[in-house]
C-alpha cells in the first residue's frame, strides 16, 4: 500500500509540474503588452487631432486604429470610450468586433487547407466528388445547378443563392415555424434545397450565407469547430492570441472587449432576434452576431489583426501562414465586378481593402501598394452603414498624405 501511494503522489506531482511548465509556456499576447502610451509622441500628433476630429463628426464613441509599414507595428492607439457608461478610455489592446472582416479570416483558413492537400478552391461543394459529400448538407440539394457549385466561387460571392437570410431571424422563424431561433443548420434546410438565381460563376451577389458554409466545410474537412481550427491553425501561428467569436450580449463580452453603440437614427432599438418581442439595443441581440461564424463573427483588436495581415502579404520581413501560392491567389486581380478571396477588393495600384459593418461596429482594413497597412474599428455605426467605409478610407489617404513621412521607424509587434 505503501509503494502504492508513494506512486501515486509521484505521478501527481509530475502532472502539477508539467501543468506549470504548460502555462509558463503560453506566450504573452499582443493586447497585454501595448498601450496608449507608446504612440503617444510628437511625430503622431497630427494624426491624432484628424482621428479625434473624425470621432467628434461622425459621433463614435470610440475606434481603435493600427498602422503597420512592411511588416512593422509602427503605431497602435485607442480614441474615445471603450464604454462610456464604466468611464473607460479606449485602449490600443482593446478589443472588438469586426463583422464582415472575419472573412478575410475565414478565406484564410479555406487557403491554409489548400497548402496541406486537405481541399482546393476548384473543388465542388456536393455531389459524388464534392468535398460536403456525406456530410449530411448534400440530401438537402434537390437542383443539379448545385453541382456547378464550388468552393472559390463561395469565397467570391458567386454562389447564387436565392437569399441571405443571416440577418432575418425573426422572418425565418416564422417561415420555418420554429420554437427557436434558428440555427445553422436551420439556414441550411432554409436555403439549400431552393432553387440558385443563377447558375455559379455568372455573376455575384455579396452572401453572408456563402461564408456561413465555408465555416462548415472548415468543420467538415477538419473534424474541427471553426473556431478551434482558426484559432489553433491561423492565428495562433499569426502570433494572434486575443481573437475570439463574439457574443451576443452586453454580458457575454470579454474582459477587455469594448462597449457597442448605435445612433438614435439608425433605430437605436430594434425587436430581439429570439422572436421575444423584448425590445433591445440593436447592437446586444437585435441580431445572432455568434452564428454568422467566419461571415461576422470574430472579435479582436486592430493591432493582432496587423500581424495576422502581415502573417499573409507575401513579404518576408514576417514569416507567412500561408504558401506564397495561395497568398497570390487571395490577391488576384480580375475586374471590379469579381470578389477577391476574403479580399473585398485588390486593384493593382490601388491596394487590398477588407470592410465590415453592422450594428455597432464599421472597420475597415487597407494595405496600401508601398508596404503600409491601416485598420480602423470603432465601437459605434453610424447611419451611413457599410459607406462609412469610404468616409474612413478617405481619412487615411489624407492622413498618410500629410503625416506618413514624419513617423518613426519602431516596431511595436517587438
Amino acid at each position: 500500500m505503501k509503494l502504492k501511494f508513494i506512486i501515486a503522489t509521484i505521478l501527481v506531482a509530475v502532472a502539477v509540474a508539467c501543468s506549470e511548465n504548460i502555462e509558463q509556456e503560453v506566450p504573452v499576447g499582443l493586447n497585454e503588452k501595448l498601450s496608449n502610451s507608446l504612440s503617444e509622441r510628437r511625430e503622431f500628433e497630427g494624426l491624432d487631432k484628424e482621428m479625434k476630429r473624425y470621432l467628434r463628426k461622425w459621433e463614435m464613441k470610440g475606434a481603435s486604429v493600427a498602422i503597420m509599414r512592411n511588416d512593422s507595428l509602427i503605431f497602435a492607439k485607442g480614441y474615445g470610450w471603450a464604454d462610456e457608461e464604466k468611464e473607460l478610455k479606449m485602449e490600443a489592446g482593446h478589443i472588438l468586433r469586426m463583422a464582415s472582416v472575419s472573412k478575410l479570416i475565414t478565406a484564410i483558413g479555406i487557403m491554409k487547407l489548400q497548402d496541406e492537400g486537405k481541399l482546393n478552391i476548384k473543388n465542388k461543394v456536393f455531389g459524388p466528388e464534392g468535398v460536403m459529400k456525406d456530410s449530411g448538407l448534400d440530401t438537402l440539394i434537390r437542383h443539379s445547378a448545385y453541382d456547378h457549385l464550388t468552393i472559390e466561387h463561395l469565397l467570391r460571392h458567386q454562389g447564387g443563392f436565392y437569399r441571405d437570410p443571416l440577418f432575418s431571424s425573426k422572418d425565418v422563424m416564422n417561415q420555418m415555424r420554429l420554437d427557436h431561433p434558428p440555427t445553422a443548420d436551420d439556414f441550411f434546410r432554409l436555403i439549400l434545397p431552393k432553387r440558385l438565381r443563377y447558375k455559379p460563376g455568372t455573376t455575384h451577389r455579396y452572401s453572408n450565407f456563402g461564408y456561413l458554409l465555408l465555416s462548415r466545410i472548415i468543420e467538415h474537412v477538419t473534424g474541427k469547430s471553426y473556431e478551434q481550427y482558426i484559432k489553433e491553425e491561423i492565428l495562433a501561428p499569426a502570433g494572434c492570441y486575443d481573437m475570439h467569436i463574439a457574443g451576443n450580449y452586453y454580458e457575454e463580452k470579454r474582459e477587455n472587449e469594448v462597449r457597442y453603440y448605435t445612433h438614435s437614427g439608425e433605430g437605436q432599438f430594434i425587436e430581439e432576434y429570439t422572436g421575444s418581442g423584448k425590445l433591445v439595443e440593436r447592437s446586444y441581440g437585435g441580431n445572432n452576431i455568434t452564428l454568422l461564424s467566419g461571415a461576422g463573427a470574430w472579435c479582436g483588436s486592430t493591432a493582432e489583426l496587423a500581424k495576422l495581415v502581415a502573417s499573409i502579404d507575401g513579404r518576408d520581413e514576417v514569416p507567412d501562414i500561408i504558401s506564397k501560392k495561395a497568398v497570390e491567389q487571395m490577391v488576384e486581380y480580375f475586374d471590379q465586378s469579381t470578389f477577391s478571396l476574403g479580399w473585398n477588393d485588390t486593384t493593382p495600384g490601388v491596394g487590398w481593402s477588407r470592410t465590415g459593418t453592422f450594428s455597432g461596429t464599421s472597420a475597415i482594413v487597407k494595405y496600401f501598394p508601398d508596404g503600409e497597412c491601416w485598420i480602423f474599428i470603432s465601437n459605434t455605426s453610424t447611419w451611413k452603414g457599410p459607406r462609412q467605409a469610404k468616409q474612413t478610407d478617405a481619412l487615411f489617404k489624407k492622413c498618410r498624405k500629410l503625416y506618413s513621412k514624419k513617423f518613426p521607424a519602431r516596431n511595436l509587434f517587438e
